[in-house]
């Protein structure tokens, strides 16, 4: 069975756990060390109970805590080796100490699927303003899980990736009119809203749209912008493309992420 979770999602940290029988993983870890393990014992979970962290990019809301979380409770962090330069460059611009001391590092190549245990991993290159980001898919071997929550336009290769996916966390941003009329300066509306920056709900719609969703029985709404979005907006925009209430889609929160979901 394979089963997830999330525990954060959103500018200020995301953070994914993905269970596949006795293997779990975190997707992302941009809470503090603190923050991370309170927040899966509300899920059940110790840190011991992880196998790895696998990091999409190098940006903080999604890989923030990740080298002193796995360095603190001895877990192995996966990542591009465009992802692990631009997180060693960040931290030699403020003179701290290596930022993967003393960690177990896996590096992948963003197009190459790989094992942790009984889970398998598909990454996938998207196009995003980070050093060689990437996204994944997630199986115990029978089941499928994607999860795209930065991405600046979707590609062919994106939605070949994701279509017969099982479950499908979803980023969808901002609506367009809510950060173009916003307060943000107009240099941060442009990388967010551009082609290296974030989907927006109609967007997102869209890629859904250009799935294949026969085997879709979960989709979750991740990474909306608090200043720029509401849940009520998403919803609405991804059960257009699924023609279904909006209520069935779910939410992913800042606050609490969304409680555990079951593929069997």
């Amino acid at each position: 069975m394979l089963r997830f979770t999330s525990l954060a999602s959103g500018s200020q940290g995301n953070c994914l756990v993905v269970e596949a029988g006795a293997t779990r993983v975190l997707v992302d870890c941009g809470l503090s060390p603190r923050e991370t393990r309170r927040r899966l014992a509300r899920r059940g979970l110790e840190p011991e109970a992880l196998r790895a962290i696998l990091v999409t990019h190098e940006h903080d809301d999604h890989a923030g805590g990740a080298f002193a979380f796995a360095a603190a409770h001895d877990i192995e962090v996966v990542l591009t080796r465009g992802t692990l330069h631009a997180q060693r460059e960040a931290q030699a611009a403020v003179q701290a100490d290596a930022v993967d001391h003393g960690v177990q590092l896996r590096l992948i190549d963003g197009r190459e699927p790989f094992a942790i245990d009984g889970l398998e991993v598909r990454p996938f290159t998207v196009p995003h303003d980070a050093r060689e980001p990437v996204q994944f898919v997630l199986s115990d071997g029978a089941q499928r899980l994607g999860v795209l929550t930065d991405l600046g336009t979707p590609t062919p290769h994106v939605i070949d990736m994701l279509s017969g996916c099982d479950a499908l966390v979803l980023e969808c941003n901002h609506a367009r009119d809510l950060l173009w009329n916003g307060g943000y300066p107009r240099w941060l509306k442009a990388r967010i809203g551009g082609p290296l920056g974030h989907l927006d709900n109609d967007a997102a719609a869209s890629l859904l749209a250009a799935l294949d969703r026969s085997r879709l029985r979960h989709v979750i709404a991740a990474h909306l912008s608090e200043q720029n979005n509401r849940p009520e907006l998403a919803r609405a925009a991804l059960a257009r493309a699924l023609g279904c209430e909006p209520d069935w889609v779910g939410l992913a929160t800042q606050a609490d992420g969304f409680d555990w979901r079951a593929l069997d």
